[in-house]
């Protein structure tokens, strides 16, 4: 007997992720060395310190029964806190604050808790994939928020139209932006708010790349804005910020009854977070409120070193002020899922068409900064003789 997948898991997911792990395999198993600037995930360890206290977490036998599913008491404490010292935002750890199992659990979920199916919401393209998959999976009818370059990649939130928004019930964004590397500002944030208020609309916002930043660029939450908890959550995330990707977590913050839903729907999914994992989380917000510990230095040298690397061959892309990712515009020509074969095929370098993100990422390819400068440096001078031998 042989089974087939729901129709829901057949609209899951970006085919070309699949195709480029592919083209990926075939290519190593002609012996090519293989510079992987696809996936978005940290090259570097956590910090001594909270390795620690994950090791001495795990020793513990107190967190060897079922955590509580919104998060121990002590976590949501420290995210309070450190939400206060970062953006001067205050949070009730008890109804404002949700622990989740990365951001993308929480993302994955949401509409399920929020919305009915048949309901609709907004989100971007582009846009990272769950986004759209989330509303899949709650049979949420999804309307694309276009993002463009003449825009700066920022929605044009008067051209969605009036039925859109009175049917939806949410508006998902997400700066700075993965995949743009886009970012916005305090008065786009006020405009939204403003938007969200007269349409009777939940923001959800994703905060991911908030310690990611460059030239003295800092990222705000939106929850800076007043009444903003009265319109939109956030998510954030220890992933990136803190090299803790493969710990699984992060958390939510914001309108309370939006928290209550998720969590709701949470406890009747999971138990949460390993303890020893909400200790080296609160480990790693304690450490950064002392030592204002930031990664953005790391990439920040290594956006400028790739970048001037790519300039010099004749590949002129805008240095991007956040994140882990430069949104890269690709030479007139090739489509973006060409180019991102050939290149991987030619060179050996792994990156993302833009199409994977969207129907508006056409005529980008995603890289993710996420090896050594040294290998990055490679990967434009293999990308540089590449294009040259096209001339």
């Amino acid at each position: 007997m042989t089974f087939k997948g729901s129709r829901r898991l057949q609209q899951l997911g970006s085919a070309i992720f699949s195709e480029v792990a592919e083209w990926k395999r075939e290519v190593m198993n002609q012996g090519v060395d293989v510079i992987d600037l696809g996936i978005g995930s940290p090259d570097q360890p956590p910090s001594d310190r909270i390795l620690e206290a994950m090791a001495d977490a795990v020793r513990n036998p107190v967190h060897y029964g079922y955590p509580t599913s919104e998060g121990s008491l002590a976590f949501r404490e420290a995210v309070a806190k450190w939400y206060d010292y970062r953006f001067g935002v205050k949070l009730d750890p008890e109804t404002e604050i949700l622990t989740l199992m990365g951001s993308q659990d929480g993302l994955a979920h949401l509409a399920l808790s929020l919305c009915d199916p048949g309901d609709m919401a907004i989100v971007p393209d582009p846009g990272y994939p769950i986004y759209s998959a989330s509303l899949v999976l709650a049979g949420v009818e999804p309307y694309l928020l276009p993002l463009r370059a003449a825009n700066h990649f920022l929605p044009q939130l008067e051209d969605i139209p009036d039925d859109v928004a009175a049917k939806a019930k949410f508006i998902l964004l997400n700066y700075p932006s993965n995949p743009l590397s886009a970012v916005a500002d305090r008065a786009f944030f006020e405009y939204l708010i403003s938007y969200a208020k007269k349409q009777d609309l939940l923001i959800v916002h994703d905060l991911a790349y908030s310690e990611m930043a460059f030239d003295g660029y800092k990222p705000m939450s939106i929850l800076e804005i007043e009444g903003a908890k009265e319109v939109a959550i956030e998510f954030h995330s220890l992933s990136k910020s803190f090299n803790m990707a493969g710990c699984r977590i992060a958390f939510l913050t914001g309108h309370a009854d939006a928290v209550k839903a998720l969590k709701t729907l949470k406890s009747n999914i999971d138990y949460g977070v390993f303890g020893a994992i909400q200790a080296a989380g609160i480990a790693a917000l304690e450490e950064d409120m002392e030592s204002d510990h930031s990664v953005s230095s790391m990439y920040e040298k290594r956006r400028n070193s790739f970048i001037s690397a790519l300039n010099d061959a004749g590949w002129i892309i805008p240095p991007p002020k956040a994140t882990m990712f430069i949104w890269a515009p690709i030479p007139k020509g090739w489509t973006s899922r060409q180019i991102s074969r050939e290149m991987l095929f030619q060179t050996g370098v792994v990156v993302i068409p833009g199409d994977a993100f969207g129907a508006e990422g056409e005529g980008f390819v995603r890289i993710a900064l996420v090896q050594e400068e040294a290998r990055l440096l490679e990967a434009a001078r293999r990308i540089g003789d590449w294009l040259r031998s096209l001339e």
